[in-house]
């Protein structure tokens, strides 16, 4: 099967998909003996012989991990601060990223993989549904909720509808929050647009997958099944659910 040159270079694990680009265009790739600088070459990676800096490549063997990320860990593969870093939970060959992010304080399941074609597709907007668990300051009343889950602007940025259920009422408030996109900080920036300050996020769930009994810190692989519903999961119809 013919695939784009920069694809199949990042999949092998050699660069990212952008410095797989910077390299073809640097000339350090060859097909076949033959220098290529031509972004959207298609090869097949099973017959062609693809060289970066003259050492023949082979597809890297993709993995994929859920992990139950601690609050004060990155999601991230590298930091200029020497933070904990997401990519450390799991030892593996391969160079595996997160799909998505949680803040730093934030916590719950995340993807470990270096399949790039999934990452898009479950980073791209509305796909996939995200189940987060979230501790709130107070009691935010119904009309708050319903802001909420209609959707509102913050600063410019237009922020799209969710879904709210109450999980516990109490002096500080546990709910279920659905969303369908994930934008910086959003659970936080959106409880804090109507007055009540986040104390805790934790993702429980995307698409299909469920983080489960899986401990802090802990990490497994996804099962045949799991990763066959992830691929095959359409984008899912929004609901506009309330808190009650």
């Amino acid at each position: 099967m013919l695939e784009r040159l920069q694809k199949v270079v990042a999949a092998a694990g050699v660069a990212s998909r952008r410095k797989a680009e910077q390299l073809i265009l640097e000339g350090r790739v060859t097909v076949n003996g033959q220098i290529v600088t031509r972004l959207g070459t298609k090869v097949d990676p099973r017959q062609d012989h693809v060289k970066v800096d003259g050492k023949l490549i082979r597809p890297e063997p993709l993995e994929y991990f859920i992990v139950n990320k601690p609050q004060g860990v990155l999601s991230a593969a590298s930091d200029p601060s020497n933070r904990p870093l997401v990519t450390q939970l799991v030892r593996s060959k391969r160079r595996l990223y997160p799909v998505g992010r949680l803040d730093f304080q934030s916590e719950g399941l995340l993807i470990l993989t270096n399949d790039g074609e999934l990452t898009r597709r479950i980073t791209r907007a509305g796909h996939l549904e995200k189940v987060y668990q979230v501790k709130v300051h107070g009691q935010p009343s119904q009309e708050k909720l319903d802001r909420l889950c209609r959707g509102m602007s913050i600063e410019g940025e237009r922020f799209a509808r969710c879904e709210i259920r109450e999980l516990k009422r109490a002096r500080n408030c546990w709910f279920e929050v659905v969303l369908w996109e994930g934008r910086n900080r959003q659970i936080r920036r959106m409880f804090e647009h109507v007055g009540h300050r986040v104390m805790r996020v934790r993702r429980t769930a995307i698409g299909p997958l469920v983080l489960g009994d899986l401990p802090p810190g802990g990490h497994r692989k996804l099962t045949s099944r799991e990763l066959q519903l992830l691929q095959e999961k359409k984008k899912p119809k929004q609901k506009n659910k309330k808190s009650g």
